[in-house]
């Protein structure tokens, strides 16, 4: 099918701000600095990198569908997990960052699991190797599509992660809308506490 216009416009885009990253280095904030903020910013929102929001249901968009082949060779599609909280991060195996917090992700899923919350990747830039090379060093059992081709992930969550804002994580509630996000580096404790907070919704 022949792409319209905008998305035309918007994965080129992608794509500059991608090898602009690439060859500059993208900044985030230093773990020190993201946990200055957590706990001091003004109705749930900091400026600037490592910026964080919550978003009450009530002013929640639309559900985020997407899907796509994972490191693996497999498929992951968001509806297998209609009506369970997912955790999206979007990463790449050179980005610094990335590295820094992959380890916490996994503990964090490790947490989470009894909350039978879905944590999912998003790798934005490498091929299959490099992605399933970087995951097992780090120890990631949760699976992470491979959007660097089509993307198509990045595309469905282009409103709430901009394309420069990697690493990135977002909390889908229940019905799969975007209830939180955190661009740049996570704390383990305040992702813990958003997702124990979306969780909680449906209790």
């Amino acid at each position: 099918m022949t792409q319209t216009a905008p998305i035309r416009r918007l994965r080129a885009g992608l794509a500059l701000v991608l090898t602009a990253g690439l060859s500059l280095g993208l900044a985030a904030c230093s773990d020190e600095s993201f946990a200055q903020n957590y706990g001091t910013a003004d109705k749930g929102y900091v400026a600037g990198d490592g910026s964080w929001q919550e978003l009450p249901a009530e002013q929640r968009g639309a559900a985020v569908s997407f899907s796509g082949e994972t490191s693996d060779g497999s498929t992951f599609t968001s509806a297998d997990y209609t009506g369970q909280v997912m955790v999206v991060n979007f990463w790449y195996a050179a980005c610094p960052p990335c590295r820094a917090e992959a380890k916490d992700l996994q503990k964090v899923a490790d947490e989470q699991a009894a909350n039978k919350v879905q944590f999912v990747g998003v790798n934005i830039y490498d091929q299959a190797a490099t992605a399933q090379s970087f995951e097992d060093s780090y120890g990631i059992t949760y699976p992470s599509i491979l959007d660097v081709d089509s993307a198509a992930v990045r595309l469905a969550f282009s409103e709430s992660v901009p394309p420069q804002a990697i690493p990135s994580t977002v909390v889908l509630d229940h019905e799969g809308r975007v209830a939180a996000v955190v661009r740049g580096p996570i704390d383990t404790t305040m992702l813990g506490d958003m997702i124990d907070r979306v969780v909680a919704e449906k209790a």
